[in-house]
């Protein structure tokens, strides 16, 4: 069964992509009205589901007339993509962020659905049993090696 955070997610997504603009504004109250929830679950939803690394850039004005704007940001190649994110993960790489990066790929048809769960579960923590930050040193190295096989695949075809 999904969470009321899950459902939140998927109306967003799909007001984003049924945007003919470049972005979507929407109100907190009006969103959390709909899904009968506090505000502060549209916050919670936004800040860590609608993140960078998952694509998407937030702005939000407050008052009165303030609203929450979210733009979906496309990827242009995936070569530059790639290379964006080695340069992000050169100094570690926490969990939350490996699979946010990940989920990013699966969704932009960087990796595949079986891809994704094979990269998943080599940077898992469980698979990584070793002491902070060694283990998000270790993570992004693997993460990293995933991501060359892929650039070099891609400079292959």
């Amino acid at each position: 069964m999904r969470n009321i955070s899950d459902v939140i997610e998927g109306y967003l997504k799909q007001i984003i992509e049924l945007s003919e603009m470049d972005h979507v504004e929407i109100k907190r109250s009006e969103v959390a009205e709909k899904f009968q929830c506090v505000p502060s679950q549209i916050n919670y939803v936004i800040k860590t589901r609608f993140t960078t690394d998952r694509g998407y850039v937030v702005e939000s004005k407050r008052g009165g007339g303030g609203y929450i704007r979210i733009k979906r940001i496309r990827l242009h190649e995936k070569a530059s993509v790639i290379e964006s994110i080695l340069e992000r993960i050169q100094n570690g790489a926490a969990q939350n962020m490996a699979e946010d990066i990940i989920f990013r790929l699966l969704d932009e048809g960087v990796v595949s659905k079986r891809e994704a769960k094979l990269m998943l579960g080599a940077i898992d923590r469980q698979t990584l049993l070793l002491p902070l930050p060694k283990r998000d040193e270790i993570r992004s190295r693997i993460l990293a090696a995933m991501l060359f096989t892929i650039l070099y695949e891609e400079d292959q075809r």
